[in-house]
This record gives C-alpha cells, structure tokens and sequence, in this order.
C-alpha cells in the first residue's frame, strides 16, 4: 500500500499542512498568544507560539481559536472574519494601541480606559459630528450611544437609560461625565439648566469620590441622573438619585488611599483666611486622613500650595500625578460649581465649617478615668483644642459635647411616666465608636443635602421622558472585605441579572416567539447568588437584620446562621475554602466566602452589624439637633426622630435593597442602552495592556456571551404595525390598502438592502448587527425622508410587479418548450427501446445468416480458382453450386424458422462449412503441381480468416460470460446491502429500547453536567481574581480544595475534558480503557510512523482507530473556528456522508482483524457547497480498507480530478468510519473494485497495493 512507503515524508508534510493554520492559544498573562498547532494529542493539542519569547505548550481545544491573517481592526467586534473571544480580545488590543478606546459589540458600547487625555476626543467639533448620526455611520464613541438614547427616546416615544458598568479604575466616571456633556450640549449651547447639571459632576466628585488602590477618582457612591425633556425634546431639568456611600472610609483608609476629595481640597486649595476660620493644617494633622497624606497637583499648582499645608509624606514623596485630578484646582472648580447653584457665601461657609469640623472630631480623643469604679472614659487634655473647634464649627457648647461623647443616656421601663432617665458611662472604645458615628451621620447626612440641592437648582415640571445614566461602583474585592463591599457587588450582581435577562435571555426568547431560528448560546444564570443575598425567608440580609434585632447581637453568631442556613450552597462557602492564603487564617464565624459572578470574595463580618445599623444614640442625636449651626440643624430635625428600639429600626441594607428595587423598576420602563468599562491594566498607566485582565473582565460581563449571540442575532427590529403607522398618512390610496407587513418588505427591498441584512419575523422586522444607519434611515420621522422612502416603495413595487409579470410568462414559455421537448424524448426512447428488443430478439438469426453468407465469398474465391484447372473444373463448379444451393437452403429455413435456436443454426453453418473444407481440400490436390506457391499463399489467407472468426467468437463468449459474472456479483452485493439493512434495523430497535431505558438517567447527568461545567468556571474566575488580588498585595494563591460533585470529591475538578458528555463518549472512553494499548501519550506522527511501519496487528489496528478519532476532533474544531463567510471550501466528502455521521452517532464498532479486513468501494454524486447554481454534479469515489478509508477520488467535469491516499492527504480525506459515512445503506453506492480501478488508474492513480499481501 502506498502510504506504508516514503514515511518521512509524509510525515514531514503533515507537519507543515498544520503549520499554516494560525490559531490563539490561552495564557494566564496575555489572554491569548497566536501560535501554531504542531501535535495533536489525545485530548489536547500542542501549540508552538509564534513570538519565540513564549514556551510551546500543550492547550486543551477549549481554549484555542481560529486566528485572522493579519492585524484586525473593526469597530464593531461583530464583524470580525472569525467571531471568538481570541479575535474580540485581539482587536480591542490592537484599537487600544492606536488610541481608539471605542469598539462595539452589536449596540453595547465597549470602552478601555486609556489612562490619559487623548486629542479632541470629547471636543465640541466632535459633539457636533455625532449629533442625528446613527450608530455605525462614524466611529464607535460614547457620544454615539448618547445620540442613540436621544433618538430612541425621540422615535419610540419611551424614556431610556444607559447603564455604564465596569471594575474600579474602568472609566466609568469619566464615560458618565462625557454622557452627560453630550446630552446637555447635543442640540444647542447648554443653557443654565444644562449648565447646572453638568456643575453636579465636580460636586459629586468633590464629596463622594476618593483614591483608592485600583482608581485615583473612584466613584464611592452609585448614582442615577436623569435628564428630563420636554416633548421638543429640549432639556427642562433633571434629577439625582444617589446609593449607598461609602461611610467608612470618613474614618479610616489603607496606608495608599485617601479621604474623600474635598478633605484634600479644602486643605490644598482653600485661601488662607479660609484656613485659619475653619483652623485647618495639614493632612498629618488629622486622624481622619491616616492613609495617603499626599495632595494630587501638577507641576503648576504645586507651586501654590504652601508650604504650611503639605504633608510630611508629600515633601518626601512629592505630589501625586492624575491626568484629570488637581487639588488646588479644583477647589477652585468646586467654589464656583456651588455658586452657579445658587449658593451665597455664607451656604458655602456652612458646608466648609462642616467638612472641617468632621477632620477635627476625628481628632478628639479619650482616657481612662483613674478613680472611676464604672470603667467610663474622658476626652483626654490633648484633645482640649480639637473639642473647642469642632464645638465652634458645629454650633454647640462644648460640655454638653464633651458629656454626649463619654456617656449615653437610656431610659427604664418603669419611674413615672416616661421612665426614668439613666447616664450610662461609656468605655474608651464606646465612646470612639461614638464619635466616629457622629462624623459619619454629619458627613452622610451633608451627602445628602448637598444632591437635594443640586436637585432644587434643576427642577422640571413639563419633563415627558428622560434619559438616565447610571453610574455605581463596579464589583470590588480587597484583601479585607467588608459590609461596604458586600454591598456594591449585590447590586452588582443585580445589574449583570437585569444585563442577563435583556440582552441574553430575553432576547433569545424574543428569537423563539418570532421564529427566527437562531441557535441558542448558553450562558451562567446569578439569580442563585441573588437568592442566598436577599432572600426574604432566610437570605443574607435578612439573617443580619434578625442578628441586629437581638438583645446581644454578635458578629460570629451572623456568621454562623449564614453558613448553617446555606451549608449546601455551591454559590457560599467557608474562608478557608478561598484561593488567597490571607482568607484562609479566618475562622469558620469570622467570614464567609460568596462565589461572585465576577468570582469568590471572602468578607469579614466583624463590623457587618455596627455598619448595617447607622443611628446615632439619643444623646447625641439629641445634641446636634439643638445645636446653634443652622445647616446642621437643618440636616438634624428635631421633629423627625423615628421610634427607637432594636425592633423598630431600619437598617442600611434593607434601605439599599428598597433603592436598588426602584432603580430596576425603573430600568425595566425605559429603553436600555450599555457601555461596558474595560480596564487594560492594574497599573493605571497608559499604552499598557494586560490581555488576561482584560479578558476576564469582558467574560464576567456577559459581552463573550453577547459576541455569540450577535454572530446570528438581531438586535435592532421594530413591529410592522408601528412601522406603517408611521408612514400611513404619507401613503398614497394604493399603497393604504397593503397588509403592514406587505409594506414593510416593500420598504426594505426598495432601499437595496440585501435580504442577509434583515429578517421578518411574525410581527416585527429584525436587523442584523452593523445595520443601524439603515434601521434609523427607515425610522427617521421628518416629513422629507419619509416621502422619499413613500416614492421608492411605488417605484419598487411597480417594478417588482412588471419583473413579475415578465418571469410568469418566461416561465409559462419555458414549461411550453420543455413539454415539448419532453415529448420528443419519450418518442426517440420508445424507438430505440423498440429497436433493441428487436436486435435483442433476432440477433443470433441475422448473425447467423451473416457467418453463412460469409462462405458464399470462399465458395467464390473457388471458382475463381477452379478457372485456372486444366483438368476437374466442371467437377469443382458443380461441388460449389451444391455448396451455393446449401447455403441457400440454410438461409432460408433460418429466415422462414423463427424459434430456430442459435445451436440449429451452428450445426447448418458447420455441415455447409464442412463440404466446403471438402470443396477446398480437393481443390488443393488438384491445384498441387500446377500452381503451388500460388495456391498455398492464397489457402493461407483463407485459413488466417477462418482462426480470426474462431477467435472473434471467442471473444464474444467470454464477454457474455464477464457480463454475467458482474450481474451476479452485483446481485450478491445488493443482498449483502440488504442483509446489512436488516441488521441495522434490528439493532437500532434494540438501541432505541436501551436509550429509552437510560433516558432519564442520562437527562439527569446531562443537567449534573452542565451545572459542574458552571462550577468549574466559576472556579477559574476565583483563582483569576485571587492571582490578581494577590499581585496587587504580595499576598499566596493556593489551590483550593475540589469541587465536590454528586457527594464526592473530583481530583479531576480543574480539567474540563474529564467531563462526561453522552453516552457515546462514555461507550467509547470504556471501549479504550479495555484496550491492550494505552495510545493517549503518543504523539501524532508516532500513530503514523506506527501505521506505516509496525507488523503487530492488533497494534497497527488500534492505531488506526486512535488516529482517526483525533482526526475527527481536528476537523471537529476546524469546523466550529471557521470564517463566518465563508462556505465549507475544503470538504473532505459529500455533505450527505457528514450528515449521517452527525444524524445517527456511531456505535462502538468491533475490533477488525488486518488480515480479515474487507476492501469495499462506493460512488456517490457530490457537489461542492460553494459550487454555483448550473455546476454540473460531480462523483465522489472512496475505496475503504476495513472501516477507515484508504483511497478518495473527486471527479468535476470543469476540474482536474482530486485523487487523495491515506498517510499522505489525511488531513483532506474524509475522517469517518465506513459504519459511520451510512454508504453501506445507500442503494447502488457500492460498485465493483474493477470499475474503481479503472476511474483512479484513467485518472492517474498508481495502483493499489494489497496490505494483507505485504502483512502476510
């Protein structure tokens, strides 16, 4: 056989065909890296990647894709060639290096934070090139998705929201900051209402956001802005909803982040007198400001700053460097913002006083009173002076101060009317919660006047709709994760729930009810994490606030009820399960670990209570409500105090969760638009990017999921109905009477859309990805476009209808002329059937005649002959004429005799040649002596015509005999086919009986499947976000214990692979287990060396087998990585072959002896997919060798034959098993080994050899 020969070669040449297929291999670091398949293993394939600097490496197929030829730079992720998260990732890298931040996915905007200014990106001229223009007609940017929710908001009459999401450090303050100023500058120049909303921004920031480790502005607060329109769609006002701030940090941060702004800011860029009113110094002067004491300040500003305010910290350091944050400026930014609110000095004064009189609070400090029997405490003399200020700042006498700080007040049950009223000294570390309670209420409370007046300064009373922007803290995980934490990512998960259920759930189940057969993507569900966090019965947060209603609530009694009440919950887990070594040293009641859809964050519960429950006690709440400051008092009012007791407050979590519940009520009325935030890197620096960080951010967002889903989606469509309606009163009386959905295909195909572009489903019409300017051409309700779009129609359909006219009567005379033609065929059939049975029936009579009347020409040649004699010739006339009269005899009763049989006819013509070999022989004699060398060359002659009938005749048995020895051999294949049918059909009965009794077990493990397949994922998150959080801390990563599935423990629990997918996989991953030969560590071209060069046959045979599986494995992921547009151009075998190897899955087949094996051949018709409509049908032929194929032929009229041999061509040959190809049970496929032969060697095919024959 040929490829038993030239190994190397071969070899060589597999090698190289793998070499040119450039593919993306995982790394933790980059994402991914573009290599080159070298090996393909067992289960894995081995890469080789192309920048030398990278190790080779083995990939599971998972986690290698298709890679595009070249760079690739689209703005819409789903136009890429190939749509995987290796090309998403690629590009967005290769954008991000070119300074566009910017790409789509579908209608979600994607943007990276570039971590530094770039050119008239957020300019006015660029506001202006974005207004009316649709998405996708300039490139993608934040001001493209602002004009998308103005025009939404404008055509469907419906209020919308954006929702910017992201980790910390993403940009999201920044895209929000950018929303609003296009929003607020689209149309016109803003006018005081507008510019009032755009002040909110520096405010906002100024009190609610800070630095922190991963983000120098880090929003620390959610917020919703809405922007209220009229129905001119003119700004009229706008509203702030506000969530959730972070209250403490007020009192302590980390050693690299900071206070929020305005601390700093007042402290940096406050003028002189201000300072010494308020008596502020600088930052090391305050316990507040413990963490980073360094102002943020460009080289300008620094300059500014006395020498007095800075830091020791920032005159060792210097200042901090921030593209957009300056202290000192802005200050002067906040002081002007307050003013254009309508704030006087005095305001302005309030606020200040209060911002300072929090720092100096923080620095009163307390002792132990020596003499006290009771354990109370004193503010000690140091903090005298810190007292005395804050006691002038906030307007009250500073013993009552003092009193409220070191004690508290109750009241009994019983002594008199309202009980009796007891002092209840407090300890040192009461009386600095105390305190820091205080600074937290006054600050908080300070929050909140500060948005209420942002909100009178932009009021609104005609608002018809408005566009909201969110914008909340992104999902956060430190090495000590608390109460604050807890809380953003709840509301994290709620917005990836709400992201979840429109654009994936939703949205598919939008495709089902509209029949759009788009195939369904899978994707992880959070509503479980929802539920253990804010289930009513027994869900986190109601368990906290059942701990905080006790007498004695203790943080390690909430722990353990959460773990008691959750112990089975895949979603909850205890510290010591976490992946960072820093999480592992809590105790079981100290912690618990929530697996987050971002990934697991362990949270310490030690201040969860004090943090759920913010009120201050009595005697405080008391004092500052009667204080002298009338802001203050304005933030305390005395008439508002809420019942006290445990039973009866209402703590900070269910308040957020009530926030959060409008916030997604709200989301779910309005359109929705998203701007996904993608930080490039852990360093906050530009023209750096970390592909694994990014990646693991755009998988945590769902937007790989949506990249899936828009490779077949729609997500622009708009109803029929609401479509025509729109142009009704445009439309002419014609076109009024047309169905909604006539008139919309009318529309669509007179604007040349192609029909790949749209899709009409039951009541809407649907547009593919990258067709929003058509979408928003048809949607566009000015009164010119819309008659524009009115003329088309009439001009297509006046078109369509004539174009129509036209086809019906070239059909109608096409079908004329193929009657006809028909017709005539049928007649010129019936005479050559009529004409072949005839020969077919008179054939041995005439061809009788015939070989008799060839005698008559011998007879003539002898009397020619007998002319010559001298003596005898009337004798030799006579004998001929006797012979004439015989031969005339014969023919006639052939002709007259028609059931004469062809041996009646033998025996005539031999009697009648038998007296003319008697004529002859006599003739011979006679002439012997008169004309012998004459006569002998002539007699010659005779007899070499005679041998050539004999053999002429012979041929012709033997051909008759051929003929029916391949009847007879097709007849045998035609039973076996049969036999093999029946066989068939006996054992898919069989089958059919065992899966239904395994159906529901199967079921059951399927469902098993997919759930473990979710925990193995969330598990890679984990570690992910533990390898991050411990580069950002010094901190370990260990392996955490296995995922435990169906009660056991899996040592396997990290490799996808192990799974089991069908029982087909489970059948034959046994079948290899029984093996002799254990093949899953050989390498590919060991299985080929092994198959061209071993003798053991059972080795060979099993080689041949784990060959051909990996084999179909490649060609498996070859078919799931290929280009979107193109069509299959290297088919390995007829499309009906391959579909019967997917329709009917094989069975385990039997292990074939070598030396048994049985060749068989087939011919099928076979048409390339690409091929055009008038290409005429080609034949596929294929000769197997046993079960697995050896030879493949394509024949094409317009081609050069395609000739293909295993050990050579494998990678273009057909994979599959004879069983699994169906050809045994296809009628008439199978031919002779003759009739291949002759096709492959006419072709140029060397010949066959036999294996058994070289084996043997």
């Amino acid at each position: 056989m040929d490829f038993y020969t030239n190994i190397e070669r071969r070899i060589d040449k597999d090698v190289r065909k793998m070499d040119t297929q450039l593919v993306w291999a995982r790394d933790p670091t980059e994402g991914y890296i573009q290599c080159r398949i070298t090996e393909i293993g067992a289960k894995d394939f081995e890469v080789t990647p192309v920048d030398r600097k990278f190790a080779k490496r083995t990939c599971h197929i998972d986690d290698i894709f298709s890679s595009c030829e070249g760079p690739q730079d689209h703005d819409d992720n789903c136009e890429l060639m190939l749509l995987n998260e290796a090309t998403f990732l690629d590009n967005l890298k290769v954008r991000y290096y070119k300074d566009k931040i910017y790409t789509y996915v579908a209608n979600i905007l994607i943007a990276v934070n570039p971590y530094r200014e770039i050119n008239d990106l957020y300019s006015s001229v660029t506001i202006k090139q974005y207004n009316g223009r649709s998405l996708g007609e300039l490139p993608p940017h934040v001001f493209a998705i602002a004009d998308k929710a103005i025009r939404d908001m404008r055509v469907l009459k419906c209020s919308q929201s954006i929702i910017v999401s992201g980790e910390s450090g993403a940009g999201k303050t920044e895209s929000t900051k950018y929303l609003l100023k296009y929003l607020c500058h689209s149309h016109d120049s803003a006018g005081p209402i507008e510019q009032k909303i755009l002040d909110a921004n520096p405010i906002l920031e100024a009190f609610g956001n800070a630095k922190t480790t991963r983000n120098n502005n880090s929003s620390r607060f959610g917020k919703f802005i809405e922007v209220h329109y009229d129905a001119k769609c003119q700004v009229v006002g706008g509203y702030i909803s506000h969530y959730l701030l972070e209250k403490s940090r007020i009192c302590t941060q980390s050693s690299e982040e900071r206070n929020y702004h305005v601390f700093y800011m007042l402290l940096a860029g406050a003028p002189q007198q201000l300072r010494d009113k308020l008596g502020l110094g600088k930052p090391d002067d305050y316990r507040y400001l413990s963490g980073c004491t360094q102002y943020f300040a460009n080289a300008k500003t620094e300059q500014l700053i006395p020498t007095a305010q800075k830091s020791k910290d920032y005159q060792q350091k210097g200042a901090l460097r921030d593209p957009i944050i300056d202290d000192y400026n802005h200050f002067q930014n906040l002081d002007k913002a307050l003013s254009r609110l309508g704030l006087s000095d005095v305001n302005k004064l309030e606020i200040y006083s209060l911002v300072a009189a929090v720092l100096h609070l923080g620095n009163i400090s307390f002792e132990e009173i020596p003499d006290d029997a009771r354990g109370g405490c004193q503010v000690s003399e140091a903090s005298e002076d810190s007292l005395t200020i804050t006691c002038r700042l906030l307007g009250v006498d500073p013993t009552e101060l003092r009193q409220a700080l070191v004690s508290r007040v109750m009241q009994s049950k019983g002594g008199g009317f309202k009980g009796t009223v007891i002092m209840v000294p407090l300890k040192i570390y009461e009386a600095s919660n105390a305190r820091d309670a205080l600074a937290k209420a006054i600050y908080s409370r300070l929050f909140d006047r500060i948005v209420a007046l942002i909100n009178q300064s932009i009021p609104f009373k005609a608002s018809n709709f408005y566009i909201g922007v969110l914008d909340i803290a992104g999902f956060e995980y430190f090495t000590v994760n608390s109460f604050e934490q807890f809380c953003i990512n709840y509301c994290n998960e709620k917005l990836q729930k709400f992201f979840n259920d429109n654009i994936l759930k939703n949205e598919q189940e939008l495709y089902k009810r509209e029949g759009l057969n788009v195939p369904e993507i899978s994707f992880t569900d959070n509503q479980d994490i929802i539920d253990l966090i804010e289930s009513k019965s027994n869900g986190i947060y109601t368990l906290l606030d059942e701990e905080s209603k006790l007498p004695k609530p203790s943080a390690s009694h909430f722990t353990t009820e959460v773990h008691k009440a959750w112990c089975n919950h895949f979603r909850l887990g205890l510290p010591r399960s976490s992946r960072l070594k820093a999480h592992r040293i809590l105790r079981d009641e100290e912690g618990f670990l929530v697996r987050h859809f971002a990934g697991g964050v362990c949270y310490n519960t030690e201040q969860f209570i004090e943090k759920n429950n913010d009120a201050l006690h009595a005697s405080l709440e008391g004092l500052v409500q009667e204080c002298e400051n009338p802001l203050l008092k304005t933030l305390f009012p005395s008439g508002s105090t809420s019942p006290r007791g445990k039973l009866n407050f209402i703590s900070v979590g269910s308040k957020f969760k009530t926030q959060l519940a409008e916030l997604m009520e709200k989301l779910e009325k309005n359109g929705t638009n998203f701007i996904r935030c993608i930080k490039p890197n852990s360093k906050m620096v530009d023209k750096e990017f970390e592909g694994g960080l990014a990646l693991a951010q755009l998988k945590c967002s769902g937007t790989i999921s949506v990249l899936e889903l828009m490779e077949h989606g729609y997500p622009s469509r708009v109803p029929f109905g609401d479509l025509y309606n729109m142009y009704k009163s445009y439309l002419p009386p014609e076109l009024v009477k047309l169905p909604a959905r006539t008139f919309c295909e009318a529309m669509l195909h007179s604007l040349n859309l192609s029909s790949k572009d749209f899709k009409f489903g039951i009541t809407k019409v649907f547009f593919r990805p990258g067709k929003f300017v058509e979408f928003d051409r048809i949607l566009r309700s000015d009164p010119e476009n819309l008659l524009a779009i009115v003329t088309k129609v009439k001009k297509w359909l006046i078109r369509s209808r004539w174009v129509k006219t036209i086809l019906g009567a070239a059909c109608a005379i096409r079908l004329k002329n193929r009657i006809k033609y028909r017709n005539k065929c049928i007649l010129v059939m019936q005479r050559m059937v009529r004409g072949h049975l005839a020969r077919k029936h008179h054939r041995p009579r005439y061809q009788g005649i015939a070989k008799i009347n060839k005698i008559r020409l011998n007879a003539q040649k002898t009397i020619e002959i007998a002319t010559g004699l001298k003596n005898g010739r009337e004798v030799i006339i006579n004998e001929v004429n006797d012979i004439y009269r015989q031969i005339e005899d014969a023919i006639k009763s052939i002709k007259e005799n028609e059931k004469i049989t062809s041996r009646e006819i033998d025996s005539l013509h031999t009697v009648v040649m038998a007296n003319m070999n008697k004529v002859t022989v006599d003739l011979n004699s006679k002439l012997k002596e008169q004309q012998q060398a004459e006569e002998q060359e002539r007699l010659r002659k005779i007899q070499e015509a005679l041998e050539a009938e004999r053999r002429a005749r012979e041929e012709e048995e033997r051909k008759k005999q051929e003929e029916e020895e391949n009847k007879r051999l097709k007849a045998e294949m035609e039973a076996r086919r049969k036999a093999e049918e029946l066989k068939r059909l006996k054992q898919e009965e069989e089958d059919r009986r065992a899966a239904l009794a395994l159906q529901a077990q199967l079921e059951k493990e399927a469902q098993d499947d997919a759930k473990y397949r979710q925990q193995l994922e969330q598990e890679r998150r984990d570690h992910e976000l533990a390898l991050r959080l411990a580069n950002e801390s010094n901190g370990q990563v260990e392996d955490s214990p296995p995922v435990i599935r169906n009660g056991q423990s899996d040592v396997t629990s990290m490799v996808p692979n192990k799974l089991i997918r069908s029982e087909n996989v489970r059948a034959q991953q046994q079948a290899l287990g029984k093996q002799k030969y254990d093949l899953s560590k050989w390498k590919y071209s060991e299985l080929r060396d092994a198959i061209n060069t071993s003798c053991d046959i059972e080795l060979l045979e099993a080689c041949r087998q784990e060959f051909h599986r990996r084999l179909k494995v490649y060609h498996a992921w070859k078919a799931k990585n290929r280009k979107r547009t193109t069509m299959d151009e290297n088919e390995r075998a007829p499309k009906s072959v391959m579909e019967a190897a997917t329709k009917a899955p094989p069975l385990i087949q039997p292990k074939h002896e070598i030396t048994t094996a049985q060749h068989r051949y087939f011919r099928i018709p076979f048409m390339r997919a690409n091929a055009p409509e008038n290409t005429k049908r080609g034949l596929w032929y294929a000769h197997f060798d046993g079960q697995w194929i050896a030879r493949q032929m394509e024949l094409h009229a317009d081609k050069p034959p395609i000739l293909l041999i295993a050990g050579i061509d494998d990678m273009q040959m057909c994979e599959l098993s004879l069983e699994e190809t169906g050809l045994t049970r296809k009628r008439g496929a199978e031919i002779l080994e003759i009739e291949f032969n002759r096709e492959w060697e006419k072709n140029g095919g060397k010949p066959y050899k036999n294996l058994g024959s070289q084996i043997l």
